[in-house]
C-alpha cells in the first residue's frame, strides 16, 4: 500500500497522529474533503488503501449530504477489491452501514476520555497488540452502530458497545478518535457546535475537565495511535513486520 485515498467530511479535519506515520512510511495521500467539494466523485483507480475520517453528519442523513452515497459506493468497491480500509468515528459508522449494520442516534453522547475495553477477539487482533485490556480513549460522538454480523467485535465501552470491529483481515472500523492530538483537541473544545453541547449537558461535559484529562491521558493515546497505525500498515502489507521482544511488546 503506497497510495491511499483519504476521505474527510469537514473543512477542518486534521489527521493528527495519523499524518506523520503515513508520511514516514512514504505513503502518498490524496485528500478528498467533501465539505469543501461536496460534488467530488473520487475513484479508487491507482490507490491501494482507503481511510475514512470523522464528521458531524449521520449516516442516515444521506438525503441531505449526497456525498455519503458516493462514499458508500467507494467502500463497496474497495471491499470487492479486498482493499485495506480504516474508518474512524463517522468513517466506522459508514463502513458498518455498508456491511449491513444499523447506525442510529445513541441513547447518550460520549465526549472526552472514556475507558475502552477489548473483547477476547480484540485482545487477539494484531491491530491492538500494544493495547492493555482497557485503555482511555478520546470520544466525540452521538451516534452508534451495531457490529456487522460478518465482522469481529473488537472493543466496547460501557455506554457504547460498538467501539471497534474488523471485517476480513484488513478492514477496520474504530468509533474512538485514536488519531487525536493536542491541537485537534483544542480546536474541538472551542468549536461553536461543541460549546453548545457543553452548555446543554448541564455539567456532564466540562471543557476544563476534559483539558485536565487530556494532559494525563493524551501521551499514552498518542503512543498507542502510532503503534496501531503502524500495525495497520503491516497488516495491509505496507511495511515489514516489527521485531518483537520476548515480552510480546
Amino acid at each position: 500500500m503506497k497510495r491511499v485515498l483519504l476521505i474527510q467530511h469537514e473543512s477542518f479535519e486534521a489527521l493528527g497522529t495519523l499524518d506523520p506515520v503515513l508520511k514516514r512510511e512514504g505513503i502518498r495521500i490524496r485528500y478528498v474533503n467533501f465539505e469543501r467539494t461536496p460534488e467530488a466523485t473520487p475513484s479508487l483507480e491507482n490507490y491501494e488503501g482507503l481511510i475514512l475520517m470523522g464528521g458531524y453528519m449521520g449516516v442516515y442523513e444521506s438525503h441531505i449530504y449526497q456525498h455519503l452515497k458516493v462514499e458508500m459506493k467507494l467502500i463497496e468497491e474497495a471491499l470487492k477489491r479486498n482493499m485495506p480500509i480504516f474508518g474512524i468515528c463517522l468513517g466506522s459508522q459508514i463502513l458498518a452501514h455498508v456491511l449491513g449494520a444499523e447506525v442510529r442516534k445513541h441513547r447518550e453522547r460520549e465526549m472526552g476520555w472514556v475507558p475502552v475495553h477489548l473483547t477476547e477477539s480484540g485482545r487477539a487482533d494484531p491491530l491492538f497488540s500494544d493495547f492493555k485490556s482497557s485503555e482511555l480513549m478520546f470520544q466525540s460522538h452521538g451516534d452508534t452502530f451495531d457490529i456487522p454480523k460478518s465482522a469481529e467485535h473488537l472493543a466496547f465501552s460501557e455506554p457504547c458497545s460498538g467501539q471497534a470491529f474488523r471485517y476480513g483481515s484488513n478492514v477496520y472500523g474504530l468509533q474512538f478518535h485514536l488519531e487525536i492530538d493536542d491541537p485537534t483537541i483544542q480546536h474541538w473544545l472551542h468549536m461553536p457546535e461543541n460549546q453548545k453541547i457543553f452548555q446543554d449537558s448541564l455539567g456532564r461535559f466540562v471543557p476544563e475537565l476534559i483539558e485536565e484529562d487530556t494532559r494525563q491521558y493524551l501521551p499514552r493515546s498518542m503512543e498507542l495511535s502510532r503503534q496501531v497505525f503502524q500495525n495497520f500498515l503491516q497488516i495491509s502489507g505496507s511495511k515489514k513486520p516489527r521485531t518483537r521482544l520476548g515480552s510480546g511488546r
